[in-house]
């Protein structure tokens, strides 16, 4: 006796809920968590069948198929769709690097003479990529401009633009993008929307704001601790079908593979990403308004004073909050330095290190690390002055105690 099939259900809107549906699966011996696929290369039943992967007619949404572990494995395709379920989009797909992943995206969407508008505030990897790499590797091009500028960025679109890309919340300024504009004017000018969504998992979902792609460095808020270097590309069903294409898909051509060990690692983590964004995002705003309160200079979306607190507060979720990350402008990248210093040797507050979504709050002078891939008249337009000081607040030791340390250290420093 066969059992009744299924009704389709609704998909639900929340990003936790749909991870959840998904994440109700079994390992392949009836574990909770799912099986690693160690495997570099995967069998089939039929000698007949090979061909067929190899003409891209099977795979793993198509017979089940799999073919070589740089392109689909099932441990990595599991946890890349539980990016998608988070992202809201059709599919998704996981690589060895957050770099590896938006490099795979945008040569995906680009061709040689295609043109790119850009935020002119980014990563400073992906800003050395589209102004340095791209253009002297593939012949791709890109004007920077402000993101929030709908008529910048409309102006800065030719006949040739095929993507118009972004950060969902800008490394390091922390400005919000306007996403619902930005997508259209992208599409207007018959271009995709692609946003990096690495700061604001959760809080902002892009593609419910008409974006196209959303990328991701796992390595960050999404893994949590610091230990794997990772990243991810989410997209419609076609697109990161056709990033695995054996003649011309990135993803495959290039090799940015993830190892399965570090899919299923990540995966476990997944699950208590809300809870983690959550209490980034509280203390934060704890640690904002104390130094706005101050009388610091202070950068952070929750504070009704920042210039994108009510678009934010928009086409956020509220329930994440406004980040985990805010920025103090020391004045001076002498007092910036003195400040971490304090900070990390004697107060034990966190540590002088680049990257960020640690339980540990990480911070660095912003122009001198990394974004210093930016010209300094990069720099300047981008906002990004010498003294800028990023943080990314985490969640050890208690509110007070961290606070008591950073104000003593601001103090010492002569910030107080």
């Amino acid at each position: 006796m066969t059992s009744p099939k299924r009704a389709p259900q609704p998909v639900p809107s929340d990003p936790v809920e749909r991870l959840a549906a998904l994440r109700h699966e079994f390992g392949e011996h009836g574990g909770v968590n799912m099986s690693i696929e160690a495997s570099t290369t995967f069998t089939v039943m039929e000698a007949g069948t090979m061909p067929e992967i190899f003409q891209g007619r099977l795979g793993p949404d198509d017979g089940g198929c799999f073919l070589y572990g740089r392109h689909f494995n099932p441990t990595v395709y599991v946890l890349g769709r539980q990016l998608a379920a988070l992202e809201g989009a059709e599919a998704g797909y996981c690589t060895g690097s957050g770099l590896g992943a938006i490099s795979c995206a945008l040569l995906g969407l680009l061709n040689q003479g295609d043109h790119v508008v850009a935020s002119d505030t980014l990563y400073g990897g992906t800003w050395a990529m589209l102004a340095e790499f791209l253009p002297q590797k593939c012949g791709i091009t890109t004007s920077f401009v402000d993101a929030n500028d709908a008529d910048a960025v409309a102006a800065a679109c030719t006949s040739r633009t095929r993507v118009v890309y972004t950060e969902s919340l800008s490394n390091p300024t922390l400005r919000v993008a306007n996403l619902p504009m930005l997508a259209d004017v992208a599409h207007a000018h018959g271009a995709q929307l692609v946003v990096d969504n690495t700061f604001t998992p959760l809080a902002m979902t892009p593609i419910d704001h008409g974006a196209d792609v959303v990328v991701h460095s796992l390595t960050k808020f999404v893994n949590g601790a610091s230990d794997f270097i990772a990243g991810a590309v989410c997209g419609t069903s076609e697109f990161v079908s056709s990033l695995m294409d054996l003649h011309v898909g990135p993803l495959m051509i290039l090799g940015p593979t993830m190892d399965p060990q570090v899919a299923h690692a990540i995966s476990l983590r997944v699950p208590h990403l809300p809870i983690r964004m959550i209490e980034h995002a509280r203390r934060a705003q704890r640690f904002a308004e104390g130094l706005q309160a101050a009388g610091i200079s202070v950068t952070y979306p929750g504070l009704a004073q920042h210039p994108d607190h009510a678009l934010m507060r928009n086409i956020g979720r509220p329930e994440y909050g406004f980040g985990g990350l805010l920025t103090i402008d020391a004045g001076s990248r002498a007092c910036a330095e003195a400040l971490m210093d304090d900070l990390q040797n004697k107060e034990g507050f966190g540590f002088m290190a680049v990257s960020l979504g640690y339980f540990d709050t990480l911070m660095s002078c912003s122009a001198s690390s990394t974004s210093s891939e930016l010209s300094d008249e990069a720099l300047r337009a981008a906002g990004i002055s010498p003294g800028l000081l990023r943080m990314s607040i985490g969640f050890t030791g208690s509110v007070e105690q961290r606070w008591q340390q950073l104000e003593r250290a601001l103090g010492r420093v002569g910030l107080l």
